[in-house]
């Protein structure tokens, strides 16, 4: 262990009531839960217990403990279908024990988890905590159980910035938890720098500078976000702080305006409620611009086009125009067949070209052309922009290579190439998947061909769009629905996939491009030769237009290039063979580097060094198993850089060299420095937040923590017991409430418990809450009543309710943070439609009269709508609530009230029958076995069983009818 990990253990162990830790993102909090866990975990004492920590932490732990000579004391990780007597025989052992809150919670309740069995609790991701959460419910359990031993609580963050976004976020957490120490170890902590700063690892900063049109793009994307922004601080419904160009850049800018917007969300207009969703999309195109490649970014913003479209405010932006057109510009470019270029800004030029298209090529499909007219037509001139960072890279990896081989000369031991030799491994760090496996294939088959596969799947995708359109246009009844630009566009939206901005020129052009390359394919495949010709070499491309394609690629792919003058054949040849010959060497040529008919020959590609693509996004931790020698961070994350800070000073010793890779004057450089200061602002906060905090304690110095207890007494309360002799309150008898276990994974459990309820979690078949013999709850949030709506779920749901209970009641419980309506009251509409909420819950209601709606505006209304309704009522049995619903499998039971002792069919006929009603169908069938039995009872008994002569005398009539006979 480090020191300053050593500190935090001991500052930990000195409090009994354990503490609330909050560390610098990519400190190793794995290896400081793996430390305690070998100095608390003791068999005889009792169990550990460690809540809410995923899957990759799960194995960081573990590979900690090994790394500490410690596997005997791995935590078991225990599932949430473990069967209950299962999972009371682990805690039995007094194990180490991975747990998820909701199984912990019932057992507690249950008493198959007695708290004097539990040693410590730890708990992961404090800060995702609340008074509300089932953790604060399990402490407030563990803490509140008399004579037992005090359980100290430790809990953990890696994400400080998290723990400031409410008011006071540490302080109520820490109250929940029963603790009243906060540790606090930020990066610019000083035991934290002097470890981590004592032998640091060889940092180079690499620039390179973005493209004219990747900085166009990234102008005119800001540009647009800006005008959003103004846009949204006219609506004066949010804080102007909050809302400037750095924050948007994180994920946290939508929940900031969200947390503000919620309570009026019913209030405010659409073109609001659009700026947020823009917002958003904004970000993702600034993201993207610097992590795909040129194709990918295209094929998203036609997604965006259609999905959109008319919605948007940003895509009517001055600035969107140019974002659309300078994507294109990197892509391809629109010339005519005799070399001229199709500008998109000239409306005559572009009327006159479609007039032209128009008359040569009428009544023709488009997808049958396989040539162009040279003196009408036009032509796709590839350009097909390589990002700057895939050269880069490539240099670099070439100069590790060089130096590698230096340094074997002048040790004299040659570097031997595997994949078991650790030492020479080169770690290049990316975002997310898709750019590790698209950089490899960049290394192995060339940036060109890359490209070119790019391009041909684009292209396919026309082809199969335009094809899916003729479709519908005839009303085809082949079955459709595959997908088009790779599944990313839903098929009912394709119709709108050509948009004003794309002239009818270019969109032929296109889809002529893509039937060409597809029934290049078809050939391919019929003939059985996969190794001839390039597919993009037939088709819409000419002579001409083919070396203009070669041309763009080879200007633009240089990074930092600033000349933009055309190229002549000649040049090509020699420009070519100059960037080809820095490439990096493999077993064979890249295909992206193939001969063309025009090349001599092509020098031979630099040697390249083994290389391991990591992706950040899937949070494997993987320093310490390859160990390189080499790390190339080709997307810079501020987590990854503290987890290379730690693994060097792990490593004293090893030789450690880090490229970071940046794009200059780019959004992604702001974002890097900007969450470092985000970070640093929020241990601030923080730092001063702790100096104010005021946790009460008892006098044996524990925490208190927020409790029902605390709470003063209503002046009701306090009057009822002046008005009784001698001042002496009755003993109130503990209210009960049977809850399914489902529900655990909601706050009202806990809520009922700090109301004063005792909560019974069993599994239930009808309901989700039982409050007495007669009332049976089915609780809905907003998003669960759409959902249980779609799928006919809340129908099946209430049938079963009203079939089994008096009183069935619907609770549709809000938001406390958010707008306690569904929508505003102009739009509800007069008629009943199928799609609105209001109207569905109108049938709902009408369908089944004794159904009982519940409206409620957060959990603690909830808590207290219940305490109402169980006034007057008995308690509910536990074990008849478990078999309601539930089908017998010994057969029937008498007194039961199994699904199976009901005829369901005779109740329902019984129902039906003239003067039966809602308040008398159970009196007769309590009063009678069966309907044979109810046919021959007089008018007398109908009457007292049916509570009145009328409905007796008109169910007689009814029975006693004749019926008519055929003659």
């Amino acid at each position: 262990m480090l020191p300053f990990e050593e500190q935090i253990i001991s500052d930990l162990m000195d409090d009994a009531n354990g503490g609330l830790v909050v560390l610098s993102s990519g400190l190793p909090l794995s290896s400081l839960v793996a430390s305690l866990i070998v100095l608390l975990h003791n068999p005889s004492r009792g169990s550990l217990l460690i809540l809410s920590a995923s899957e990759s932490q799960k194995s960081l732990i573990s590979r900690s403990l090994l790394h500490l000579q410690n596997p005997d004391r791995n935590p078991v990780d225990v599932p949430g279908d473990l069967p209950s007597h299962q999972r009371a025989a682990l805690y039995s052992t007094g194990a180490a024990l991975f747990l998820t809150p909701r199984v912990l919670v019932a057992d507690l309740l249950t008493s198959r988890c007695s708290p004097s069995a539990v040693v410590a609790l730890l708990i992961f991701n404090a800060h995702r905590l609340s008074d509300t959460s089932t953790e604060a419910f399990i402490a407030r359990l563990l803490r509140s159980q008399p004579n037992s031993p005090l359980i100290p609580i430790f809990a953990f963050s890696d994400r400080p910035h998290a723990m400031v976004s409410g008011f006071a976020k540490a302080e109520r957490i820490m109250k929940c938890l029963f603790v009243r120490r906060l540790h606090l170890w930020p990066r610019f902590h000083v035991l934290v720098s002097a470890d981590l700063e004592k032998e640091p690892p060889e940092v180079v900063d690499v620039r390179v500078s973005m493209s004219p049109a990747m900085k166009g793009i990234q102008v005119a994307v800001l540009e647009a976000m800006d005008v959003c922004l103004k846009e949204l601080r006219r609506t004066n419904k949010v804080d102007v702080e909050d809302l400037t160009v750095e924050k948007g850049l994180f994920k946290s800018f939508d929940e900031i305006v969200r947390r503000q917007l919620d309570p009026i969300w019913h209030t405010i207009g659409k073109k609001t409620k659009q700026l947020v969703s823009d917002l958003k999309t904004l970000r993702k195109l600034l993201d993207y611009l610097v992590r795909y490649d040129a194709v990918t970014y295209l094929k998203y913003l036609d997604t965006l086009r259609v999905s959109e479209g008319v919605r948007s405010v940003w895509i009517f932006a001055d600035s969107s125009h140019k974002i659309f057109e300078l994507a294109k510009k990197r892509v391809y470019q629109v010339v005519r067949a005799d070399g001229i270029k199709v500008s998109a800004d000239s409306k005559s030029t572009l009327n006159k070209k479609r007039r032209v298209m128009d008359r040569n090529k009428k009544g023709k499909e488009i997808a049958n052309r396989e040539k162009t007219d040279p003196s009408g037509g036009i032509v796709l001139e590839e350009v097909l922009e390589e990002a700057p960072k895939w050269k880069l890279l490539r240099e670099l990896l070439e100069e590790i290579e060089e130096e590698q081989r230096k340094e074997s000369q002048l040790t004299g031991q040659p570097t031997v190439k595997d994949e078991g030799n650790n030492s020479d491994i080169i770690l290049v760090a990316c975002k997310d998947e898709h750019s590790c496996l698209q950089l490899e294939d960049c290394l192995s088959k060339g940036p060109r061909q890359v490209m070119q596969e790019e391009w041909e799947k684009y292209l396919l995708g026309k082809v199969e769009l335009n094809g899916l359109r003729k479709n519908k246009k005839k009303r085809s009844q082949e079955p459709k629905g595959f997908g088009v630009l790779e599944g990313m566009v839903a098929t009912g939206s394709s119709e709108n996939v050509e948009p004003s901005s794309i002239s009818k020129l270019e969109n032929d052009a296109l889809l002529a491009a893509a039937a060409d390359i597809s029934s290049s394919a078809k050939e391919q495949l019929d003939v059985g030769d996969n190794s001839k010709t390039s597919l993009p070499k037939r088709g819409c491309r000419k002579g001409r237009g083919k070396g203009k394609s070669r041309k763009a690629m080879t200007n633009k792919s240089v990074p930092g290039n600033k000349s933009e003058k055309p190229v002549e054949n000649d040049g090509l040849q020699k420009a070519s063979s100059n960037v080809e010959g820095h490439l990096g060497e493999t077993d064979r040529v890249p295909e992206g580097f193939s001969h063309d008919s025009g090349t001599e020959g092509l020098m031979e590609p630099k040697p390249l060094p083994p290389v391991q693509f990591y992706a950040l996004d899937s949070d494997q931790h993987i320093l310490d198993v390859w160990k390189p020698s080499v790390i190339i961070v080709y997307h810079p994350d501020v987590t990854f850089v503290r987890e290379i800070e730690i693994y060097k000073t792990n490593n004293p010793s090893k030789k450690l060299k880090v490229y970071f890779l940046f794009y200059e004057d780019s959004t992604e450089v702001q974002k890097f420095e900007s969450s470092i200061r985000r970070e640093n602002g929020a241990f601030e906060s923080l730092i001063r937040q702790k100096s104010l905090m005021m946790i009460p304690v008892d006098q044996n110095g524990q925490c208190i923590g927020p409790n029902a207890s605390n709470e003063p007494q209503s002046v009701t309360s306090l009057n009822s017991i002046t008005r009784k002799a001698g001042g002496r309150k009755p003993l109130e008898k503990e209210m009960q409430v049977i809850v399914d276990m489902r529900e655990f994974m909601s706050s009202l459990p806990n809520v009922l418990h700090q109301k004063g309820m005792r909560v019974i979690p069993v599994t239930l078949e009808v309901g989700d809450y039982v409050l007495s013999p007669l009332i049976c709850v089915e609780r809905k949030s907003i998003g669960d009543l759409f959902q249980s709506f779609a799928s006919g779920r809340l129908y099946h749901q209430i049938e079963t309710m009203v079939r089994y209970y008096r009183i069935p009641v619907l609770l549709i419980e809000f938001s406390q943070d958010k707008s306690f309506s569904f929508q505003s009251a102009t739009d509800i509409g007069d008629d009943v439609s199928p799609t609105n909420i209001i109207s569905k819950l109108s049938l709902l209601v009408l369908h089944f009269p004794r159904l009982c709606l519940v409206w409620s505006r957060s959990v603690h209304a909830t808590a207290d709508i219940f305490a109402s309704l169980k006034a007057n009522q008995d308690e509910p049995d536990e074990s008849k609530a478990m078999r309601v619903g539930v089908p017998s499998e010994d057969g029937i039971v008498e007194n039961d009230v199994r699904a199976e002792n009901y005829n369901t069919s005779a109740i329902e006929f019984l129902r039906r029958l003239p003067g039966v009603t809602d308040s008398n169908y159970r009196a007769l069938m309590d009063g009678c076995k069966n309907l044979a039995e109810l046919a021959l009872l007089p008018v007398e008994k109908l009457a007292e069983l049916m509570g009145g002569q009328k409905s007796a005398k008109m169910l007689k009539e009814f029975l006693d009818a004749k019926c008519p006979t055929m003659q």
